[in-house]
């Protein structure tokens, strides 16, 4: 090599993670049920026919790389903008320049721009008739819900297209790709990875790739080569790369305690939910992943007996991010006890269930004319819209059918006896519901 060749140094410079980014659809790991062959996606992409969209999904599973790769693949001009330093100039520019590309050569512009959930309203609202004219074709890359982070404005103008985080055989097949690569991977470094030790940063990856191709990276840098030159990672480089230890379990016993916690949490078992949590922790297990069961059950078998069961779960969750371990686990303890001395229902996730097969099944669009939306209406259905009865006008609650006719007799929700369900029971016994 050049020892003057910068870009290749600069190059060689740049992050595993950075170095492996696809850019190719053949390249790209992940998310076939956004780009498998003949997707909507993935259609749009080869013909050069993408509106503006939103990637939403967590982090290291693809979002901004799959932006570089539509980039790669069009025949428009790509600017790319981070919404946590970019301000309304960034943006005018950036639609100012897209102007003229379509004016002076028609060539469309796409406009990236990650983090877009930072975007406050006058940057968004800078950026609103550039997206609705086609000056430029947005694509926003966010960790968070669009619907309930970013402007509804922009929102309502895009495709949102929702990413899911990597399966461990996904980010296995591209460890191992990364390690025979020689250009832009680890493969002039002649390494070799034991399988556990792959095993273990794909799983303790937890679905972001990023994560397990920097943990790679480390591992293969920082191990001493041998007599012959080669790098040998062994499972406890692996363990200190990625700052986690090993499952002290096989998976199926992995299963079996995580099976253990859930039924433990149900069957009102709060020493045997803690043990069981707690195996999975001390064994390596993600404790978020033990929270996330949590907030499940506290809706699923808790419910509307003891609604507090479900803010106790999501405040464990904020405060285990917010302190990490040790202090989080006191909090995540005391909502582990609180959903298993809490009455027991399942009758949320019953209503769910009926709710979901009604929706599937009778799809009855014909709804009451009296709640349909008719703020522009004809004099007709102004006259309908003012027969709605304003609850508020009748002390809070009054008879009137929602549901539209194939359905009014449906019943999803059949409150229980338990806890402060009875209670609900009560109030819809004295309204005249079942």
């Amino acid at each position: 090599m050049d020892l003057f060749d910068f870009n290749d140094n600069e190059e060689r410079a740049k992050p595993l993670a950075e170095r492996m980014r696809a850019s190719s659809m053949k390249e790209f790991v992940g998310q076939r049920h956004l780009v498998a062959e003949g997707s909507l996606l993935r259609r749009a992409i080869s013909l050069d026919r993408l509106g503006s969209c939103i990637f939403y999904g967590p982090p290291g599973c693809g979002k901004t790389t799959l932006a570089n790769v539509i980039a790669a693949q069009t025949n428009g001009e790509f600017i790319k903008l981070n919404a946590v330093n970019a301000g309304v100039a960034d943006v005018k520019r950036a639609v100012e320049h897209a102007r003229d590309n379509l004016k002076m050569f028609g060539k469309r512009t796409y406009l990236m721009l990650d983090e877009c959930h930072r975007f406050n309203k006058a940057q968004s609202d800078s950026l609103l008739p550039a997206i609705e004219q086609g000056t430029i074709v947005f694509i926003g890359s966010t960790t968070e819900n669009p619907y309930a982070s970013m402007t509804p404005a922009i929102v309502s103008r895009c495709r949102v297209f929702e990413f899911y985080a990597l399966t461990e055989a996904e980010i296995r097949g591209a460890l191992v790709n990364a390690l025979h690569d020689r250009r832009k991977g680890l493969g002039a470094y002649d390494a070799a990875v034991d399988d556990d030790a792959l095993d273990h940063l794909a799983r303790a990856a937890a679905g972001d790739l990023r994560t397990a191709y920097n943990a790679l990276e480390l591992a293969v840098l920082t191990t001493p080569p041998d007599g012959e030159g080669k790098v040998h990672v062994k499972l406890s480089d692996a363990e200190q790369s990625i700052q986690r230890k090993a499952l002290s379990y096989n998976e199926d016993l992995y299963y079996d305690i995580l099976s253990a916690f859930c039924k433990s949490l149900r069957g009102s078992d709060a020493d045997a939910a803690l043990y069981y949590a707690f195996r999975l922790i001390e064994g390596g297990c993600d404790p978020l992943l033990v929270i996330r069961r949590l907030i499940a059950h506290s809706a699923e078998d808790v419910g509307m007996a003891d609604p507090r069961a479900l803010l106790m779960a999501t405040a464990a969750l904020t405060a285990f991010r917010q302190m990490g371990a040790p202090e989080g686990f006191l909090p995540l303890a005391e909502a582990i006890i609180y959903v298993c001395e809490a009455e027991k229902s399942n009758s949320v996730v019953m209503a769910l269930d009926d709710a979901k097969r009604a929706a599937r099944e009778s799809k009855d669009d014909d709804i009451p004319k009296y709640l349909r939306d008719n703020s522009y209406g004809s004099a007709e259905m102004k006259a309908e819209s003012a027969k709605y009865k304003y609850p508020h006008s009748y002390g809070g609650w009054v008879k009137q059918q929602y549901l539209p006719d194939s359905l009014k007799d449906q019943i999803f929700y059949r409150p229980s006896d338990k806890g402060y369900e009875a209670e609900v029971k009560r109030i819809r016994e004295r309204k005249g519901k079942k």
